[in-house]
């Protein structure tokens, strides 16, 4: 791993320190056929959303500590998950090529993981780089991020249904593996889901503090996927809409509200194992570790809610928009008070509530979106709704329980997707390792 072993990858013990040197030592064949050939994948993946220029901005003016920040990508849980929320999300989903096998799949994983690895910590995602090899070749790296630091960036990679079992069958010899809640979502109350938005074999979140890192994450892992797995689509996201870390303040949403104040926090570890972590007492035994990605692309009808009198989007949501307090008092923290009638019954707070849920909670992590404006010159904007959970019926019930919630008069849900999300890999190894053993 040339520098990624000796300066990037923090062991506990010499053992750790001799496995992150061993194997993967570098991308495979096909890795590096498709950097040389993959022009066209990683051209789609930055084509979806707008106002990047703007974007790139506000990155490069955050501190520079925090610019210099890099998270650890090997370890017991894949990052991305309670890492401290960033600013900037590319999310991709992906579907395996045809004629593909059981070793592509292997393969990608690994190259994906060997990439992943370096570009997490500043690094590009080979030793020859953007500008170190063969003139004559095509680069290894596309080069956008040289001189930029590592700035937060996570890479997520998840597994989606189809990946399983699909009409041409069991493609991978995995389908006897797959989790036994791992299927589709079931179709909701008011859901208008854009096939061409929704679903896919793989998916990968990558989040970062600048946008052109996490851009240029998605764009290499799509080239080095050439061949193996095409882009089916992708989504770019901005000001984040939750906080994992009680340090960070609570951020809001596209409606001028703050989001996700009751939301898990990092160093909760008790909620995060009752309600994030699969356990090794759940099935699939593989999965032990890992979590499930819920992603939901939600419009919103902005011009319509902007027109809407402050008093009466404070009942929508059942919080003052101002400081955030529910409207049964107290302050942003306080505990809502369901008793009487100062919260609306359909209130999007009371319903979401885990105290009028069988204490069902979620980590979410989602982000806002805007993608211009559309046919009738209106923005094409919402919340891309990120949410990992230990088992995809919490959020199943939640979203049932908010068939009556006020703000679905505001909103479409219109992009859908879940994904097993594996525990993290051991150096050495790679992200579902598990699922082959």
């Amino acid at each position: 791993m040339d520098e990624l072993s000796k300066d990037a990858v923090t062991a506990d013990s010499p053992e750790e320190s001799a496995a992150a040197a061993s194997p993967p030592t570098g991308l495979s064949r096909r890795g590096l056929l498709g950097l040389a050939l993959g022009g066209g994948v990683a051209s789609l993946a930055v084509g979806v959303g707008a106002g990047l220029t703007g974007g790139v901005a506000l990155g490069r003016a955050r501190a520079e500590a925090d610019a210099e920040n890099a998270y650890e990508f090997f370890g017991a849980h894949q990052a991305g998950i309670t890492t401290p929320v960033q600013e900037h999300l590319h999310f991709a989903a992906f579907d395996m090529m045809p004629r593909t096998d059981r070793d592509d799949l292997i393969t990608l994983l690994q190259d994906w993981t060997y990439a992943a690895s370096r570009m997490t910590q500043g690094l590009e995602v080979s030793a020859t780089g953007a500008v170190g090899g063969d003139a004559e070749v095509p680069p290894d790296d596309t080069g956008e991020a040289l001189g930029l630091p590592a700035s937060g960036l996570t890479i997520t990679f998840g597994l989606g249904p189809s990946l399983f079992q699909n009409e041409d069958g069991d493609r991978y010899g995995i389908a006897s593996r797959r989790p036994e809640s791992l299927e589709r979502l079931p179709a909701f109350l008011g859901d208008d889901l854009d096939p061409q938005t929704s679903h896919g074999d793989l998916c990968i979140q990558a989040c970062a503090d600048d946008p052109q890192v996490a851009v240029h994450a998605i764009r290499n892992l799509s080239r080095i996927a050439f061949g193996r797995a095409r882009l089916r689509w992708s989504q770019l996201g901005f000001g984040k809409t939750s906080r994992t870390t009680s340090d960070q303040a609570t951020p809001r949403n596209l409606f001028g509200f703050k989001d996700g104040t009751a939301n898990i926090l990092a160093d909760d570890t008790a909620a995060l194992d009752e309600s994030v972590w699969v356990a090794a007492s759940d099935e699939p035994s593989w999965m032990a570790g890992g979590s499930y990605l819920v992603a939901r692309k939600i419009a919103m009808l902005i011009e319509t809610w902007d027109r809407v009198r402050l008093s009466e989007q404070d009942t929508i949501i059942g919080r003052d928009k101002g400081v955030g307090a529910p409207l049964s008092g107290g302050d942003e923290f306080a505990a809502p008070d369901f008793g009487g009638s100062a919260i609306d019954a359909n209130a999007h707070v009371r319903l979401a509530h885990p105290s009028q849920n069988d204490g069902i909670r979620i980590l979410r992590r989602g982000f806002n979106y805007v993608n211009g404006n559309n046919d009738l010159g209106r923005l094409d904007a919402g919340l891309f709704f990120l949410s990992y959970q230990r088992d995809p019926q919490q959020f199943i019930a939640l979203q049932r329980r908010l068939s009556t919630d006020r703000m679905n008069e505001y909103i479409r849900h219109v992009g859908s997707g879940i994904w097993a999300i594996p525990a993290g890999a051991k150096p050495g190894s790679y992200v579902g390792a598990g699922l082959f053993d």
